[in-house]
This record gives structure tokens, sequence and C-alpha cells, in this order.
């Protein structure tokens, strides 16, 4: 049966996730969304989306609902072109994962990732539901061209910045992923001067040593051209990290530290707040005490904090992944729009981003090590011990955080210390503990 995780539905594409499944996920998603006119859907570049964005659109097509197809884009254009039309949006892609992965994400009619509540009734939905799937998949969809939408988006994300970019020169990696349906246009519509690589998707190479899982490759290319700044994308554009002019990381807990001060400095951060989750870097919470900025911390994904952002009317927040969600902008993190705002940032204070990072917070070291997940339990008194040997070897000059992610079997251990030395020593010393 299929399950919601962080981000959607999502496993091994024609394995744990089959067009029939798709099918099913989209009929319950007409039952219980309910939407009044066409459902938005898009799609990124692997191998297998264009069939799964097929079964979506005859899943809804078999019970009355029509599509409206985008095509390759990102997955914040589908969210913005839902809630343009005030209908829900489906978004074929596995994001960061590599190519034989794929999923799907759902956006309810205001443009919204569903909330726990949404994602539990289409589940039961889905328990009920049957045998439709096979001759919806032969039956022709009823689906719309949604390349406008597409150009629409561009225009809407160009226009959130404002700043002359003539002296900036920056080498975007698109991961050969969605990015490439929307670059370089809203980018360049600020006259920076652009070098895209990695944009020649072949249905297999997403994600495949470029991107944001891969920033040393936007590095080496920053490096090569002497370019200011790199931005590196994954693969359905939904987030983004950066790299400075030496090939330093600048990452997502970095991009929102710069974009915090930037806008308390300037009266513009709604409640002197940003939303944050579990994983954020102790170093980002020192340096916005500092700056008198609260920071509310949310469970990992960015539909916690943009549930988060919406109950405390603030207006910044998001992941160390490069989610990072401006609500006033956008119903959901959305990478070019992110890469815009930070560019911003640099055109108007005319200082290198490795400088305006330096100036935003200090990183304290932080290793992850993950854990492969067997067919038998954990043995949670052994974990519970282990923990607690690392919080006590830490006392308040580190932190250990011990979750299942939410897209991989596996556990997630993640340390912060003084030292990478103490942080990577205590990681493997808890992985041990599991392991035994």
């Amino acid at each position: 049966m299929l399950r919601f995780g962080t981000d959607g539905v999502r496993g091994r594409a024609y394995e744990e996730l089959l067009p029939d499944d798709v099918v099913r996920l989209a009929q319950a998603a007409a039952e219980v969304l309910s939407p009044i006119g066409p459902v938005v859907v898009g799609r990124d570049t692997r191998e297998s989306s264009a069939e799964f964005a097929a079964a979506l659109a005859a899943g809804f097509s078999s019970v009355g609902v029509s599509t409206i197809d985008m095509g390759v884009a990102p997955t914040p254009a589908v969210a913005w072109a839902a809630a343009q039309a005030s209908t829900p949006g489906a978004m074929v892609s596995a994001s960061h994962n590599p190519w034989y992965d794929n999923g799907v994400k759902l956006f309810s009619p205001d443009g919204r990732k569903l909330d726990d509540e949404v994602q539990a009734a289409l589940e039961s939905t889905l328990g009920d539901s049957s045998d439709s799937a096979v001759s919806a998949l032969g039956a022709p969809p009823r689906t719309s061209d949604g390349s406008g939408l597409l150009r629409d988006y561009q225009q809407a994300v160009a226009n959130t910045a404002d700043f002359d970019g003539r002296d900036l020169c920056v080498v975007v990696d698109a991961a050969h992923g969605s990015a490439t349906s929307v670059l370089p246009g809203p980018i360049q519509a600020h006259d920076v001067t652009l070098a895209v690589i990695n944009s020649s998707p072949d249905g297999r190479n997403i994600n495949h040593r470029c991107g944001s899982t891969r920033p040393e490759t936007v590095a080496k290319a920053v490096r090569k051209q002497n370019a200011d700044l790199g931005l590196a994308f994954d693969g359905d554009a939904d987030r983004v990290l950066a790299v400075d002019h030496t090939g330093e990381l600048v990452d997502g807990d970095q991009i929102i530290a710069i974009c915090a001060a930037d806008r308390h400095e300037q009266g513009r951060l709604l409640g002197d707040t940003v939303v944050v989750t579990v994983m954020t870097n102790l170093g980002f919470h020192r340096a916005m005490a500092q700056r008198g900025i609260h920071v509310v911390t949310t469970p990992v994904g960015d539909r916690h904090v943009w549930s988060a952002l919406q109950e405390g009317n603030w207006a910044l927040g998001g992941e160390q992944s490069g989610h990072v969600i401006f609500p006033s902008l956008a119903t959901t993190g959305d990478g070019m729009l992110t890469a815009l705002q930070l560019l911003e940032v640099v055109a108007r204070r005319g200082l290198p981003l490795r400088e305006l990072a330096a100036e935003a917070m200090t990183k304290m070291p932080q290793v992850l090590h993950n854990v492969a997940l067997g067919p038998d339990p954990i043995d949670e008194d052994l974990l519970s011990a282990a923990v607690a040997a690392a919080e006590k070897t830490l006392g308040s000059d580190g932190r250990i955080l011990v979750r299942p992610s939410g897209t991989e079997p596996v556990l997630r251990i993640m340390v912060e210390a003084e030292t990478p030395h103490i942080a990577n020593s205590i990681a493997a010393d808890v992985a041990a503990a599991i392991n035994q």
C-alpha cells in the first residue's frame, strides 16, 4: 500500500511504485481534494516520469477530472500554477533521489503541500480503491497544454526580486533536472552573466554527480570560470545550495541566515522570527540569538516549516538542505525564487557571498551518518543508552539527533560538536551501538 513520507509518495519506479499505483493515487486525490477545475500536472526529467504523469492524467480522467499538463517543470511551478487556478496540483518527481526512483507530490488548491490529516484521508481512500486502475490506463486522458503556465511562472518568479546583476558572474548547476525547463530566464532577467551546466537531461542523468547533492561540481566550475558564486538545484528545483567564489559551500542554513539578517536590518522580518527544522546547525541558533531574532524549530520537512510560518504569520523559514520558504512570495520551497533572493542581497550589499556567509553565522562542525534499517527492529534500549552517553559527552557544546528518514529505509544520526573529529567519533559510536 502507498504511504506518504515527509514529501509525498516515493519508491523504486516499476518495483515499489507502479503506474497502477499512480492511477489509484489520482483517483483518491480526486475524491479527497474535490477539484472544481482541471488538476495541474508537472514532472521532472527522469526516464519514468512521462509515463507516471500520463498515469496521473488517466487516473483523474477516469473519475471525470481533466488535467493541465505543464510538462517538465519545477515542483514550485506546479504549486504556483495550482494556487493561481485554485485547483490541486500533482508533481511527478523523486526530488534528489537517483533516476531509478520516482514519486508524486500533491498540492492543495491553494498551492500548499498536504497536511497530515489530508494525507491520512488519501491513504485511507487508497486502501478502499481497486481494480479501476488498469482500465483507466487504457482510456484516453482529458488533458490540455500547460506550457503557457510555465512561462507565466518564470515571469512571476523573476518579478519577486529587484536588483541590477550586471556585476555578477554566476554558474548554475541544473542537475539535468526540472531547472532546465526554466533556465536561464528568471536569472538573466536581472542582467546577471550566467553559465548553466548539467542542463542536458537524458532520463538517467538527473542528480548524477551534479546538482545540490554534489555541490563540488558547481564549485569546480566556479573556480574554473572565476565566477562570483555558484548555485546548485536539485532534480525538481524546489531547493538550491550555493558556493562562494572559492568553491566553499553555502548551505540552506547560511542562505536563510543571510536573508534573515538582511530582512531584520531592513525591518522586513515579520515578528523578528525565522522557522527552521531540528537539523539546522547550532551555529545558526547562536547567530540569530546574537541579533535578537527568535527561532522556531519544527520536525524535518518543508511542509512542517510552512505550517509554523502560517500559524505565526512569519516571513522566512526553511531547511539546511536548501528548501527555503518566503510565504509572501510563494506557497512552498522554491529553488529559483530563493536563488534570486540571495542574489538580490549579494548585489545590493556589494559584498562577496563568502563575506556575507561569514557575517551571517559561524557553522559548528556537523556530521551525518546513515544506518541502513534491516528487517529486524532496532534495540531501543541500546539506542537510548548510546544517545544518552553522547549527550553527556557533548554537554552544552554540541547536540545529537537520531531520526528515521522519511524518504529512505535508513536511520539518520546527526552530531554537532566543537570539532569534526569529536562529531565523527560520537556519530560512529552511536552507529556501532545500533548495529550490535
